[in-house]
Order: C-alpha cells, then structure tokens, then sequence
C-alpha cells in the first residue's frame, strides 16, 4: 500500500510540473525585482493569453494589481502602490524612457514597458491586453514600484535588446563611445551592437574603467540625460528654457515642460548656430549653453516688446478688440477656468462632446485641432491668440459633422472618452474589474471607447498582426500539448492501477490454491 502511494505521489508531481512547464515555459523574465523584468513579465503575460480573474494575483489569472503583485510581491493595489512609490509624475507632462514603471489611473493599475507602450489585466472580456498610451489608455500618473529596482546608470537587458541608461533613463536617437566602442540607439532606445561588458559605464562616477576609456565628447554631456524633445520635463527642460529666454528664442513660461513652444524655440535656434534643425536638445545643448551660442535676430524680439504697444496706441487692431494678449496660449496639461471657458465654447460650436472639466487633455487637444482644422488655422492643438480670437468669434465656423441644437451635440458624438483631472482625491483609489463596479464611467461611455479603441487597433493592424498571430498560434500549441501530457500522465495511473489489481488477483488465486492444498494435506494427516 505504501508503495502505491508513492506512485501515486511522483504521478501527481510530474502532473504538476508539466503544467508549469507549458504553461509557464513562456514565463522568462529577466532578473526578478527590477524595472525591465517587471516589463518582459507583463508582456510574457500578454504573449502568454494569462486570463483576468478578480482579485487574482498567480501566474495565468491574475487581475490588474495582481499582474504586478504576481512579479515583484509588495504592496496588491493601487493606492498603497502610489503612497510607497519611490517617485511618481504625471502622464501628460511626459513619461521618463524607464522600462517596467507602473501606470494609474482611478480604479486601474498597469505597466508601461517602453516606446509609448503598456501592459494591464484589463477584465474578464479582454484578458491581459498590450496597447499604446492614449485615447482609452489615457493614464493619470507614472510611478516607480518601491518593490522593484530600476537602473540609474549602465547598461540593461531587455526584450532581447540592449539599452544604456544615464541618470535613471535609457538614452534615444544619439551614440555613445563606452570601453572604446561606439554605440548607436535608435528611437526606442535599442543599442547597435551587443556590449562586450554590460558593467561598464560612460557616466561619471559609476565605473571607473569605463569612464577613462570614454570620449571627450560623450563625458562631458553623460552627466544629464541624452536627449530632451517634445513631451520632456524636468529640471533640465527648465534650464533650456531659461537660456532660450535669454539668448531671444523664447517667451514662453519656463515650467520645465519641453512644449510645442519650446521646440519652436529651439528649432530656431538649431537653425541660427548651423546645426541639424530637429528641435531635440541632445549634443546641440553644448552649444547652447557656450559662450559663442548665437542671439536671435533684434526683428524677431523687439516686435512684440515696442513695436506693438506704439501701433495699438495710434491704430487699433481687429484683435484688441478681444481681451486677451500676445501671451495666451493653453494646452495639454492645463487646468483653470478659462480652459473650462474654451471647452463650453467648443461644446456649443459641436466639437466638444463631454461636459467642461477645466482639465486641457488629449480630447480638449483633438477638439481643438478639429475646431482649427475647420477654421483654416494651423492645427496644432493648441489654444494660441489666433485661435483664441477665431474660438469666441462671430464668425467661429462649428463643427460641420454635428448638429448643434441649443448649444447641445447630437447623440452621434455625445459620448467620448473621459479626461482624468490631476487631483486624487481618496476615493479614487478604488479598484475594481473593467466590466466594471466602481468604475465611474458609464455604460454608454465604455461602449463609445471600446469603438474608438477598435478603430486604433485597425489602424496599426499591419504592425501588430504577427506578434498577435504568432501569440495566438503559442496559445492554442500550449493547450493542446498540455491535453496530450495530461492524457499520457492519467493512461499511465490507469495502466498502474491495471498491473495492481492484476497482481492482487493472481496473489489472491495463489493463496486460496495454497490453503486448499494445506488443508487437504491436514486432512490426509489425520486419517
């Protein structure tokens, strides 16, 4: 009996171990407990068609904290993520080229893996899914998971590919001399060539080795982040700002937000000092801040300074009419009354679906770039003194699509995605599933972004159909191989079982042949 049991017992093992194995074989983070393998874990998982189970946090059904809780233990849902974070910010202002950050928005948790890119258990209809930010995906803030470790200076490893990180962001589009190498990173941030030692470093104070093989060139500019373009912020965005300001280039607010604004602004000045006009600060910042960086022309300063002021005091334009100045320009991360004012007018002209927020999103941006579109401004999505003007006209052209009935849209366009405001108030910090409870968005609304997600899928459907294909195709091989293991596991248990009860038969014919013949033999004795 005790031998069966141990039979018993190896067979259920290996049962065991094979599901792990097919199921878990696509599992291969990278090292446990740090940005990059938090990221390749979530996108294994979505490769891997995990299914989302409320309140789940193991390999292969796992809900939206638990996808991370499942990699990197720590805290299981989003508030205390956000309290614990080690350092967070806001989506709209940019987010850092940090693989494995954690994403969130009020009711939601998921994670950003690099490119534009994130990963999130999203609900019961629609499994662990892997989308670009924006639209449905519009997240409220970034943050760093106090559980997992992220790379300040170095190289690391990732999906295959090598990055190059400098004061805790991977570099883009610029080169590096490291050990003598030279090494090009594309857009994404994906190195040329494999590193011959993956511990050295250019930066300053992070390997000595490194340091003293490296250019001239590349030290002096690896104390600070490669490159700061569209989108950026920081402390150094502010820098660049400031000395746009002072070198003529730029009048804007110096917030430390690489804006539209600025990269005019710099792109101007790119083309002063003769220099590639793409208007991303990398290289080029060495110039900038030199002695020799060349001023923008007196015309382009002095026009709005002095010039404006005399021709307004002796010939009033048709814009001094309107109560607002050379200065007025709103976007993308705003939030105060006129921006709620801006969105009431585009509401009542039909490009404005939704109620005013005061909070200047990706929807207020599209809104106003179909609003310039239609009134033959350059659509920039932003609130400039042209647009301004053209918005609170007479002659303000609506929105050509909708019917605009006492200053309400029609149905067609009446649901749209909603704007996260940037306060966090403690009741946001609910979570719940997508289908949803808790969830403030509305049926309607839901229905309304799943479309407007759809037709983005289609859109890019040419890059993403082979990695959706060939996931799939993994899926249905993975099931199918763990029916076969199960099917051959349970025929060997019933063959075991089988030789068991045969054995048992022949032994019990055995032993009844035997006490026959002992008792005929007895009987033979006694007579």
């Amino acid at each position: 009996m005790q031998r069966i049991k141990k039979i018993t017992a190896i067979i259920l093992s290996v049962l065991t171990l094979s599901s792990v194995c097919v199921f878990g074989s696509s599992f291969s983070a990278g090292a446990k407990g740090t940005g990059a393998g938090l990221a390749e874990w979530a996108l294994n998982a979505y490769n891997s068609g995990w299914s989302y189970v409320y309140g789940g946090s193991t390999p292969g059904a796992v809900d939206c904290s638990g996808l991370i809780y499942s990699y990197a233990g720590g805290e299981r849902c989003g508030n205390p993520q956000l309290e614990t974070a080690t350092e967070t910010g806001s989506v709209s202002a940019g987010i850092p080229n940090v693989h494995g950050l954690g994403l969130w928005r009020p009711g939601h948790v998921g994670v950003y893996v690099g490119n534009g890119m994130e990963v999130d258990a999203r609900g019961d209809e629609y499994g662990v899914c892997y989308e670009a930010i924006g639209g449905y995906n519009n997240w409220t803030y970034w943050f760093k998971l106090a559980a997992v470790s992220y790379v300040t200076n170095g190289w690391e490893s990732f999906n295959g590919n090598y990055y190059y990180y400098e004061n805790g962001e991977y570099i883009v589009n610029t080169s590096r001399t490291i050990d003598g190498t030279t090494y090009y990173f594309d857009s994404q941030g994906r190195s040329s060539k494999t590193p011959s030692n993956t511990s050295s470093s250019s930066s300053s104070g992070s390997s000595s080795s490194g340091s003293s093989s490296s250019s001239g060139s590349s030290s002096s500019s690896s104390n600070t982040p490669s490159v700061y373009k569209n989108g950026s912020s920081g402390a150094e965005v502010k820098k660049i700002q400031q000395r746009l300001a002072d070198l003529g280039y730029y009048d804007g607010a110096v917030d430390g937000y690489f804006g539209d604004a600025t990269e005019e602004a710099y792109k101007a000045f790119q083309k002063a000092a003769g220099l590639t006009v793409d208007g991303i600060a990398g290289d080029s910042r060495n110039t900038l801040y030199s002695e020799n960086a060349p001023e923008a022309p007196k015309a382009d300063t002095t026009t709005k300074t002095e010039d404006k002021p005399e021709e307004e005091t002796t010939a009033p334009t048709e814009a001094t009419t309107e109560p607002v100045t050379e200065a007025v320009q709103y976007q993308n991360g705003d939030e105060n009354d006129e921006v709620t004012a801006i969105q009431q007018q585009l509401i009542k002209l039909g490009y404005f679906a939704m109620d005013a927020t005061g909070y200047y999103g990706e929807y207020t941006a599209q809104a106003v770039a179909n609003f310039q579109n239609q009134n033959s401004l350059d659509s920039t999505g932003i609130v400039d003194e042209k647009t301004y003007n053209a918005l609170f006209s007479d002659n303000a052209v609506a929105n050509p699509k909708t019917e605009v009935v006492s200053g309400e849209v029609s149905p067609a366009v009446s649901a749209a995605p909603i704007e996260m405001p940037s306060s966090t108030g403690a009741s946001q910090f609910i979570l719940s599933n997508e289908k949803n409870q808790n969830y403030s968005d509305t049926a309607s609304s839901v229905a309304v972004q799943s479309v407007k997600s759809a037709d983005k899928a289609l859109a890019k459907s040419n890059a993403a159909s082979t990695p959706t294909l060939v996931a799939a195709v993994q899926r249905s091989a993975n099931v199918g191989l763990w029916f076969v293991l199960v099917a051959v596991i349970l025929g060997a248990i019933a063959f075991v079982f089988f030789l068991r009860d045969r054995k048992l038969s022949r032994y019990s014919r055995y032993v009844a042949r035997k006490k026959k013949r002992a008792t005929k033999a007895e009987l033979d004795a006694r007579w």
